[in-house]
């Protein structure tokens, strides 16, 4: 038996048993870590031992500092062992949990983020919340040898005291939850969704707000649509310049495609190195969006870059997609990904690399500094001026990017997060499948397919319902409300690309299911835990988009396709009542939720739906079709039925029965604010009801 570094303890701790990534990196230190579950709550009230409750994941940068730091240290880890019942969770399998404790970090301290720590009593109920924490005291703030017998003194001579401020944290905690419905929510609403972003808009270096700059997808999204119903031309600017700014910055991976996960500073430049699932599939919305909108094409360049890198780079062999990559490898953040000067020079020819450097920005002196590196300078992040062409005809910077990306093949790659998530593998299937449509690609179109039928086909318990995560052959741990809300969102985008009904059909049924398991009949809204959470102190419902939009947020719009999709008017009536739960905190602060202000601008229309009906495969049918891909219609459903056919849609949408082909030609069936215009037999004639004659891309 190989013997383990000095720093790690010789036998595994209990979280050797676990299948997340996240967790099993923490294994071997001499903390003597438990998963969360019955046993280490169980233990805590037999010892009367605070928990000590550290959350993060696997990608998360400043999670393995801590960990290097102080999980790692043994000193640390006896005053750990000694006085504490220490729990480790990875956000990204219990984001219930970790919703409900970053709550209680961000009411104690106002801020909140990866890692999280928390202290809390036997039964779950948190009195200490912070993020990071050093080992040692640092700039006025306590390390963990400070803080840890601190707080074991507090505990054993005045609880109580520990106790009172406990219970005041739960009975915050409960608070949002009883919230009841809110005014009908109007276009007003809209409007003041605009004029916030537009106050948070930084017009010289694009995106919302000063540094750390996240890409917020979802604002872009709702700016199309605003942009479409106002014809505002400022919010179509603002999306423009984002979009534009984000893909010259060094966020985005010049050599590989793919964003990372933020920017640092607020000029796009130097970014955190993670690479997230869910951002690639947001932002591969927001760039086909786009480019329906606008026709330009390196909107539609970026988002196929994205595509290869995650279909490259994030594909499992189940079909499914990988959770992340790591910002660190080999210790450094960032190291993957960076270049000095000297290792350019000795890769590329020297007429090549000054076509590179001038491109790129390279310098001698570097662009980024590690803090827990001081000593490593003259690296450089790939980025490019905000104004830079990005087609640039110069071949020797094309020969030189391609020898870097080969070259950065030999380096040791970040730790890729290979479990498959069911809310972000949604996403993926939402985002492939609007890009294959809109640009025509089966490809992607043939990936979402794949990861649809694996999640419907594998992530389900023995009882049928849907499940969460899916790692090394075990599919597991409930679904939440981001699963159901996503997935949906996923299926029905596969729908309006393959036509294929049982999509729609599967869309339906986790529906039932996601309502019958997280819906609050007395209040409204989606719970984000299902009605079996047993383990949690609350049940809370989510109203806030983070970084990606929140499940009350998806469930809106799924809701509403739903209603037009099926026919079915208990959809809109349902979304109805979610819609005035959402109403009356977004009235108060409009940008914590800007995707379901998307989905109400669908709601409040003229949203149009059309059914197309024809031969399969006959130039007519797919003339139609296509025509309705190729356009920005943000408030449109679009259906196919099959001449002669259509039964098992008719079972799904019972409205589309008796609809027929005229003419023995393709017949398009457009209605619009419950009333339906004549069946058009030319594409020109849906288009004109459509009131899109002539506005392809202008």
């Amino acid at each position: 038996m190989t013997t383990p570094p000095e720093h790690l303890a010789e036998t595994a701790n209990r979280l050797i048993d676990q299948k997340s990534p996240y967790l099993l990196a923490h294994a071997h230190q001499p903390v003597a870590w438990f998963p969360w579950g019955e046993e280490a709550f169980a233990r805590a009230a037999a010892e009367q031992k605070p928990v000590f409750l550290s959350i993060g994941y696997a990608t998360c940068h400043w999670c393995h500092v801590m960990a290097e730091e102080s999980f790692i240290d043994q000193e640390v880890a006896t005053l750990l062992n000694d006085h504490y019942i220490a729990i480790k969770v990875d956000r990204e399998e219990r984001p219930d949990i970790d919703q409900i404790y970053m709550t209680v970090c961000q009411m104690m301290t106002g801020s909140g983020g990866w890692p999280l720590t928390i202290i809390m009593t036997p039964d779950r109920r948190p009195f200490f919340a912070a993020t990071y924490i050093p080992k040692t005291s640092r700039f006025g703030g306590a390390g963990m040898l400070e803080l840890l017998p601190k707080v074991a003194e507090v505990w054993r001579e005045k609880p109580g005291d520990l106790l009172e401020v406990a219970t005041r944290v739960v009975e915050a905690l409960h608070q949002p939850a009883r919230t009841g419905t809110g005014p009908e929510p109007t276009v007003d609403l809209l409007t003041a969704g605009y004029r916030a972003l537009a106050a948070a808009f930084d017009p010289a270096r694009g995106g919302f707000g000063d540094a750390p700059k996240f890409p917020a997808p979802h604002n872009l999204l709702f700016l199309l649509r605003y942009w479409r119903r106002s014809g505002e031309p400022a919010a179509l600017a603002m999306v423009e310049q984002t979009l534009k700014a984000m893909r010259r910055g060094g966020i985005y991976d010049h050599l590989a495609g793919g964003f990372h996960r933020y920017s640092t500073d607020g000029g796009w430049k130097v970014p955190h190195f993670e690479k997230m699932l869910y951002d690639q599939a947001m932002l591969v919305i927001a760039c086909t969006d786009a480019f329906l909108a606008t026709g330009n094409a390196e909107y539609r360049e970026t988002a196929e870059a994205t595509i290869r890198y995650v279909l490259n780079s994030l594909s499992t062999s189940s079909g499914g997609f990988a959770a992340a990559q790591d910002a660190d490898s080999e210790g450094e953040e960032g190291k993957y990904y960076l270049w000095t000067l000297e290792e350019v020079r000795k890769i590329v020819l020297p007429e090549e690399a000054a076509a590179l450097t001038a491109a790129y920005l390279v310098t001698e002196q570097g662009n980024f500094t590690d803090p827990f590196h001081p000593g490593l300078i003259g690296r450089n992040v790939l980025y490019r001026s905000p104004d830079a062409p990005l087609q640039d005809p110069d071949p020797h910077l094309v020969t030189a990017e391609a020898k870097l990306a080969a070259a950065r093949t030999g380096r040791v790659p970040p730790l890729t997060d290979d479990k498959v998530l069911t809310s972000w593998n949604g996403l993926m299937i939402a985002a492939l499948s609007r890009a294959g449509r809109a640009f025509g690609v089966a490809e992607y179109i043939d990936a979402a397919g794949r990861a649809a039928d694996f999640l419907l086909g594998t992530m389900r318990s023995p009882d049928g319902r849907l499940l969460h995560r899916s790692r090394d052959g075990e599919a597991a741990i409930s679904a939440q409300a981001e699963d159901y809300a996503a997935l949906i969102w996923g299926l029905l985008d596969l729908y309006q690309a393959t036509f294929a009904v049982r999509y729609l059909a599967d869309a339906v049924e986790l529906m039932k299911e996601f309502i019958a398991r997280t819906w609050d009949l007395a209040g409204g809204g989606f719970f984000s835990a299902a009605e079996d959470a047993t383990d949690l102190i609350v049940r809370q419902k989510e109203q806030y988009d983070g970084a990606i939009p929140s499940a009350n947020s998806v469930a809106f719009m799924d809701l509403l396709l739903l209603a037009r999709l099926t026919g079915e008017p208990a959809y809109e009536e349902q979304a109805g009542t979610l819609g005035r739960f959402m109403a009356g905190v977004v009235e108060r602060s409009p940008l914590i939720a800007t995707f379901f202000l998307a989905g109400l601008d669908f709601a409040l229309g003229p949203a149009q739906e059309v059914v197309v009906v024809g031969e399969e495969g006959a130039a007519d049918t797919a003339a139609m079709i296509r025509a309705l891909a190729e356009r920005f219609l943000p408030v449109t459903t679009t259906q196919f039925k099959p001449a002669g056919g259509g039964a098992d849609l008719a079972a799904v949408a019972p409205f589309t029965e008796l609809l027929g082909m005229k003419e023995g030609r393709a017949t398009a069936y457009v209605c619009s604010g419950q009333a339906c215009a004549p069946p058009a037999v030319e594409v020109e004639a849906m288009l004109q009801v459509l009131g899109e004659v002539g506005n392809l891309h202008e």
